[in-house]
């Protein structure tokens, strides 16, 4: 019997799991190639015969996104899988329409069959999509459970832009491991903060060989905490699934893939930054929530942020710097940097898009929306370079660092700069650490031993 010729649409991440998880060992497939978007520079490259298995000793060639059509008719492709997330749905369907005219099947897989199950209890913070605070609410959840005695080993939702057969398992446990696997900034912003707090992280490519690691670490682990990214539903099955939601983008909960999938099987919903949005937008949510989840618990939660030095944007000409993939696919508007000039009064946001340079003025064309705020891109040595050089570039009284990272460690920044924290903070009950006790309690973790 002939194989099933198939293309996954990825960004580096999901895709390389669905291929691990169900294609891999299955001879009934035969995966001609992968496409990628939403990442710079993963085209062009292929996933190695390391991690592809023995079924492609040559491994399988990475394509950009923009060739599928083309890549269909050439490989004779009978199905395309989309494997990457944080899209609209009229995206969603206009992908399928491409992959239909070009005549093959549309796929979305889903938990059943790329799901891992663990020996640890897992808990899974996901979201709704991209920057809604879920790196904040996984390490509020790390912090509550390591205060009761439970050994926590988070698991990174994958980030692998480097040599992907050497970042087939990823651990973290200091400052020098960022350094050691050459980490961009995308990656240091999701790691670092968890490090900081004395919190082992892994992450990499192949995530039932991360999650063997990690079931084993030599610090020990009670409990796998999931940290999603990009509003992905878990890679592996989960005993409590918390989902971040965002108000400042209201309605958006339903109608992004796949957002609506994690708001769905959710035990608990945050509704965060309601301290910072429109009290309709608020109401938006929480009506979405109860229409398509009833049963789901929902916490209030807001981001408070602080500025070190606030007498460095009170009535200063200030250029914000905010994460990047937030900015970019995340279509967000504004930012904790944005919020902490409104706060502390700051005379004029600076727009650097006049002199913006190289890799980073392609990503004001592909994403318009930005407008006078600069991503913190660093997917590469020449994207962290560009950032650098634009920064230095504006005239400013100061910048402001909305980043979750010391942007200092990574680019000289030349004018006077502060950052801008910001944590996850509850509001009223029911709250986060009365959910992980009844959690602690039905699975006799820590104390409960």
């Amino acid at each position: 019997m002939a194989r099933t010729k198939v293309i996954i649409m990825g960004a580096a991440g999901r895709d390389f799991h669905n291929f691990n998880t169900f294609y891999r060992d299955n001879d009934r497939y035969e995966v001609v190639a992968f496409t990628a978007t939403q990442i710079p520079d993963i085209h062009g490259r292929k996933y190695p015969p390391e991690l592809a298995g023995e079924l492609y000793p040559q491994g399988i060639p990475i394509y950009d996104q923009s060739e599928l059509a083309d890549l269909i008719k050439r490989y004779d492709v009978d199905e395309c899988v989309l494997s990457y997330s944080d899209v609209h749905y009229e995206y969603v369907m206009n992908l399928s329409s491409i992959v239909n005219a070009a005549g093959a099947n549309f796929t979305l897989l889903g938990p059943k069959h790329t799901m891992l199950k663990s020996s640890k209890p897992v808990i899974a913070v996901c979201a709704t999509r991209t920057g809604t605070g879920k790196s904040q609410t996984s390490r509020k959840v790390a912090e509550i459970l390591l205060k009761q005695g439970v050994r926590v080993v988070a698991v990174r939702h994958p980030m692998p832009y480097g040599d992907l057969a050497a970042q087939k398992v990823q651990r973290y446990s200091s400052i020098e491991d960022l350094a050691k696997h050459k980490c961009t900034i995308e990656e240091m912003e999701e790691y670092e903060p968890h490090i900081e707090r004395g919190n082992v992280i892994y992450a990499g490519v192949d995530y039932e060989a991360i999650l063997r690691e990690a079931e084993n670490d030599p610090e020990g682990c009670d409990v796998i905490l999931w940290d999603g990214g990009n509003n992905d539903f878990p890679f592996y099955q989960t005993d409590l699934l918390i989902t971040v939601a965002d108000p400042h983008r209201a309605g958006h909960e339903v109608t992004y893939y796949p957002g609506e999938v994690n708001l769905r099987m959710a035990d608990v919903v945050v509704i965060n930054k309601i301290d910072s949005a429109a009290p309709e937008n608020i109401e938006t949510v929480r009506r979405n929530i109860r229409r398509v989840n009833p049963n789901a618990l929902i916490i209030d939660g807001a981001s408070p942020i602080r500025v070190e030095n606030p007498e460095l944007i009170q009535g200063k000409r200030v250029l914000i710097v905010e994460d990047g993939p937030t900015l970019t696919h995340g279509e967000m508007k504004l930012g904790a940097g944005t919020i902490a000039a409104q706060k502390y009064g700051a005379a004029e946001i600076v727009d650097p898009r006049p002199k913006v340079v190289g890799k980073l003025a392609e990503t004001y064309e592909i994403y318009p929306h930005i407008g006078a705020l600069v991503p913190a891109m660093g997917y590469s040595d020449e994207q962290r370079a560009d950032l650098e050089a634009t920064i230095a570039n504006v005239d400013c009284d100061a910048v402001i660092i909305g980043t979750p990272i010391d942007l200092n460690r990574v680019v000289k920044i030349n004018q006077p700069n502060t950052r801008v924290y910001y944590d996850l903070q509850e509001i009223g009950s029911p709250n986060l650490e009365e959910v992980l006790a009844d959690f602690i309690n039905q699975h006799k973790l820590g104390d409960q031993k």
